[in-house]
Formats: structure tokens, C-alpha cells, sequence
């Protein structure tokens, strides 16, 4: 049996500013990595919240057929809020308990609709902790925000 993981992570310089996300996703049977893609991508304006949402909706939205994954995540926010947060929201017309409008309700509405396809498995890892796969998945968030970086002065 081939299991798929994808492992997600955003960043930002500055909040808002510019920022990035990335993907690694990783078909294993066992331990062993049977296929592996690296996905990265960046905005020039944005937060990190933002940025760790669209690192989950890309894994999900890459998926060509419905499929049975799990996401590992180091953001509490996303995973909070995709497995907790998000059932009240829509109850309560994307409104917190506060009746106040959701953050980055559009974002987290094209999560919803994206994990709707699929069985989807989240789990929390501590960022920056050494974790190899949320490295790698921090670098690529990093690559993605490159392009969006004011050029140093020399």
C-alpha cells in the first residue's frame, strides 16, 4: 500500500509583506520514498497565515483523483482551524463566535472545497525543530518568496 504525505509550510518577510509557500509531497510504501515533488510559490503582499493556507490548498488542489493523504503541517492556525474552527464558521455564516467576518475567508473556503475531494489525515509538527521533511518544506516556502524580495542594496 502506497500512502501519500504532503508536507507544507509558508513564510513571510515582514507580516504583510512579501512571502511564500511550499510543498513536499512524498508516495511511501513503508518508510521508503517511492516518489517525491517539491511545489513552491510566492505573492509580493501577504501574511503568513496566508501563505501556510495556500502551501495546504496547492497540496490538496495538485491531487489529480481523489485521493487519501495526510497533510503535516507546523501551523496551529491551519490546522486549528481546518479541523476544529472551520465547523463553526460555516454554521455561522463564515463568522467567528464573535459574529465577526473570518480572516482569509476565501482561503479557507478553497481548503474546504479542496479537502472535500479527499480523505484527508492533518497533523501538527513543531517548526524549525529538525524535522527533515518541514525543512525541506521551509525552504521551498523560502524559494517561493525569493522573487518577491526587495533586492538588497549594495
Amino acid at each position: 500500500m502506497v500512502d501519500l504525505v504532503a508536507y507544507t509550510d509558508g513564510a513571510c518577510s515582514g507580516n504583510p509583506g512579501p512571502g511564500g509557500w511550499g510543498v513536499l509531497m512524498q508516495a511511501k510504501r513503508g518508510a521508503e520514498v517511492i516518489k517525491q515533488r517539491e511545489l513552491s510559490g510566492g505573492e509580493a503582499l501577504t501574511t503568513n497565515n496566508q501563505m501556510e493556507l495556500m502551501a495546504a490548498i496547492t497540496a490538496l488542489e495538485t491531487l489529480e483523483k481523489p485521493s487519501t493523504i495526510t497533510i503535516v503541517t507546523d501551523s496551529q492556525y491551519v490546522k486549528n482551524g481546518v479541523t476544529g474552527w472551520i465547523f463553526g464558521w460555516k454554521k455561522n455564516g463564515w463568522k467567528t463566535s464573535a459574529k465577526k467576518p473570518v480572516k482569509n475567508v476565501e482561503l479557507w473556503q478553497r481548503l474546504d472545497a479542496a479537502q472535500a475531494r479527499h480523505k484527508v489525515t492533518w497533523e501538527w509538527v513543531k517548526g524549525h525543530a529538525g524535522h527533515p521533511e518541514n525543512e525541506r518544506a521551509d525552504e521551498l516556502a523560502r524559494e517561493g518568496m525569493a522573487p518577491y524580495k526587495p533586492k538588497a542594496a549594495k
